[in-house]
C-alpha cells in the first residue's frame, strides 16, 4: 500500500521573505530616526566704524594674519574676503592697509601712486582728470557693493567731530 505524501508546510521563514524584512526595517530606521541637529554657522565678530589714520591703517594689509583694509577716497573697506586680491602675493597687494585712491584711479598698481609720507596730508586727487576721477568713481560703487565700510580715513592730527 502506498503511503501519501506528506503536504509540504509553507515556512515564512524563506531566505527572500527575511531578506525583504531586513529591508523593511532598514528603511524605517532611515525614516524614522531623529535627524541631527542644525547648527547654523559662527557669527563674524562685529566690526566697529573707526577712525582711521594713514599709519594707523598701514598694519591692516593681511600680513600676520590681520584683516586686509584700504582706503578709497576717505572710506576704509573691509576686503579680508578678496584677501586673494588685495592681501599678500594679490595683484592689488600693494593697496592693502593703504590709501588707494590715486591708484585705483589711474589703473596703475606701482609703489610710487601711493602717499610715501603717511604722517602728511591725505591726497586731495587736485591733479586727476575728469576721466580718472570717473574710474575712481567706478571702483568706490564696486566696493560700496561689495565690501563692508569699516572707517574713515583722516590725516594725522586732524580731528574728527563725534557722530560721524
Amino acid at each position: 500500500m502506498e503511503r501519501p505524501q506528506a503536504a509540504e508546510v509553507a515556512t515564512i521563514a524563506s531566505p527572500i521573505n527575511l531578506f525583504l524584512l531586513t529591508l523593511l526595517i532598514i528603511l524605517a530606521y532611515y525614516r524614522l530616526r531623529p535627524s541631527p541637529a542644525i547648527t547654523l554657522p559662527k557669527a563674524p565678530p562685529p566690526t566697529v566704524f573707526k577712525i582711521f589714520t594713514p599709519p594707523t591703517l598701514r598694519p591692516y594689509n593681511g600680513a600676520n594674519s590681520q584683516p586686509v583694509y584700504l582706503a578709497v577716497r576717505g572710506r576704509v573697506f573691509d576686503v579680508t574676503s578678496g584677501r586673494n586680491f588685495y592681501g599678500p602675493g594679490g595683484p592689488y597687494e600693494n593697496f592693502a592697509g593703504r590709501d588707494a585712491s590715486r591708484g585705483l584711479a589711474c589703473g596703475s598698481f606701482d609703489e610710487d601712486m601711493l602717499t610715501k609720507n603717511l604722517e602728511g596730508p591725505l591726497d586731495k586727487l587736485d591733479a586727476l582728470g575728469e576721466e580718472e576721477m570717473e574710474a575712481l568713481r567706478g571702483w568706490e560703487e564696486k566696493f560700496l557693493e561689495k565690501y563692508l565700510v569699516v572707517g574713515k580715513l583722516v590725516a594725522v592730527g586732524d580731528k574728527e567731530p563725534d557722530g560721524e
